[in-house]
C-alpha cells in the first residue's frame, strides 16, 4: 500500500481533485446521485488524514470539508448561470450534509490518533535518551580503555624489541676467557708446587734455591704527640 506524505495544501489537491474526477464519474455513469458522491467522500477523507505528513496534521479536517465544496460542480449543474450555481450548491450541501460531517469526523479521529502515537513516542525517546547515553559513556569508555592497553602492549613491545636477546652475549665472552687463557700460556695442574695443599707434590725448584738471608727491619719510631691547644 502506497504510503506517501503529503504538505497541507498537497492533501487539499489530492482530495479536491478526487472528488471532482468521482462527481464527474457519478454523473456519467449513475446520473449525478448526491448518495454515491457522499459515500466515496468517507474513503478519501480517510486517505487524506493518512495521508498528509507529521507537520500538517491539523490541515486535515479544514481542507477535506472544501473539497467536498469544490466536487459538487458536476452534480449540481449550473445551467442557470452563477446564482443557479449557487442554489444548487447549496441545496446539495444541505442534503449531503451528513456525508459531509461523517467524512470531517473521520479525518479528524485519523488526525487525532496520529498525532497521540506521534506524542507518546517523542516522550519515549525523551526517557530513553539519558539510558541510551549512559551506555554509550560506558562503550566509549571500554573502547578507550582498551585501546589504551593495546597501546600499552605495543609499546612495551617495540622496547624489548630494541633490547638484544638474552645469551647473545656469552659466546664473546667465552670467547675472551679462551685467548686470556691461551695468553697466559699452560699452567701446572693443580697440587703442583703449592704449598698447604693435601697430596701436593714439592716443586724441586724449591729444594735446590739456596737460603737468602733476611733483611733485619729498622726499628720503629715512636710518635710526635703535640698538646691541644698549642
Amino acid at each position: 500500500m502506497p504510503n506517501p506524505r503529503l504538505t497541507g495544501l498537497g492533501g487539499g489537491l489530492f482530495c479536491a481533485v478526487s472528488m471532482f474526477a468521482l462527481a464527474y464519474l457519478d454523473r456519467l455513469l449513475f446520473g449525478a446521485s448526491l448518495t454515491l458522491y457522499g459515500v466515496l467522500f468517507l474513503p478519501v477523507s480517510a486517505l487524506t488524514a493518512m495521508w498528509v505528513r507529521r507537520g500538517d496534521l491539523a490541515s486535515g479536517p479544514v481542507v477535506v470539508p472544501l473539497a467536498f465544496a469544490a466536487g459538487l460542480p458536476p452534480i449540481t449543474g449550473g445551467e442557470s448561470g452563477p446564482t443557479g450555481y449557487l442554489m444548487g450548491l447549496v441545496t446539495a450541501l444541505a442534503m449531503a450534509a451528513g456525508w459531509l460531517y461523517g467524512g470531517t469526523l473521520i479525518a479528524g479521529v485519523i488526525v487525532t490518533v496520529r498525532k497521540l502515537r506521534l506524542m507518546a513516542r517523542r516522550a519515549a525517546e525523551r526517557k530513553g535518551e539519558p539510558a541510551r547515553e549512559r551506555r554509550v559513556g560506558r562503550t566509549e569508555d571500554r573502547e578507550a580503555a582498551t585501546s589504551r592497553g593495546t597501546k600499552a602492549f605495543r609499546g612495551a613491545g617495540a622496547q624489548r624489541g630494541g633490547e638484544a636477546p638474552r645469551g647473545a652475549a656469552a659466546p664473546r665472552r667465552t670467547g675472551a676467557f679462551r685467548e686470556a687463557a691461551a695468553s697466559r700460556g699452560p699452567q701446572a695442574p693443580r697440587g703442583h708446587g703449592q704449598r698447604g695443599t693435601p697430596g701436593a707434590q714439592p716443586d724441586p725448584s724449591y729444594d735446590n734455591a739456596s737460603a737468602r738471608p733476611r733483611t733485619p727491619r729498622p726499628p720503629t719510631q715512636p710518635r710526635r704527640t703535640e698538646p691541644r691547644g698549642s
